[in-house]
């Protein structure tokens, strides 16, 4: 067993930029060896946010919608943020509603991820949707979501597709491929 390392001191933090969506903090850190260093890290809302694998049947539904980081429209599964005074879970079905046009009668929670913890403070929530009925909820979305069924069966061949690249929707698939014992 590894001895967990001492935390480094936090000597300031100062916000350097700014945006809409987050904020750019450099922090002063002196580690337990006496060695200080300036890292810089990107804040969110800190309101957390969810991915949802919705199974339907003996399907994936895939949403496709328009990536600005990539300039591409890119394949993955349902995602936002947290609403104020939401619940995660909450989140989870409401994003589904407004992505897909699909609720949940069960949403089981497969694990929480972080995306580049060296850089970035916000989690993410992956939740397994069940038992889909129809329900549609006004979105943010500037277009029309594409939903793409996807056979279960066939969950392996998405790994194959340039545009299913997303780390946090590829994470999502094997988390849902575990649950639900997928050979």
């Amino acid at each position: 067993m590894h001895q967990r390392q001492k935390k480094p001191e936090i000597l300031h933090t100062e916000v350097v930029a700014k945006s809409r969506l987050f904020q750019i903090e450099q922090v002063h850190l002196r580690f337990s060896n006496q060695v200080e260093r300036h890292y810089e890290r990107m804040k969110g809302s800190n309101r957390g946010a969810v991915m949802v694998v919705p199974v339907r049947g003996d399907k994936l539904l895939l949403a496709r919608e328009y990536a600005a980081g990539t300039e591409n429209y890119e394949l993955g599964f349902p995602k936002g943020l947290v609403d104020p005074g939401e619940l995660p879970i909450e989140a989870a079905n409401r994003e589904l509603q407004e992505e897909i046009g699909f609720g949940a009668a069960k949403l089981t929670l497969l694990k929480e991820l972080s995306l580049a913890p060296g850089y970035f403070s916000s989690k993410m929530q992956i939740f397994l949707a069940e038992d889909l009925y129809e329900s549609r909820l006004e979105g943010d979305e500037p277009e029309p979501i594409e939903v793409i069924p996807w056979p279960l069966a066939q969950w392996q061949e998405l790994l194959e597709l340039a545009d299913f690249s997303e780390s946090r929707s590829v994470s999502a698939l094997f988390l849902a491929q575990k649950h639900l014992n997928l050979k």
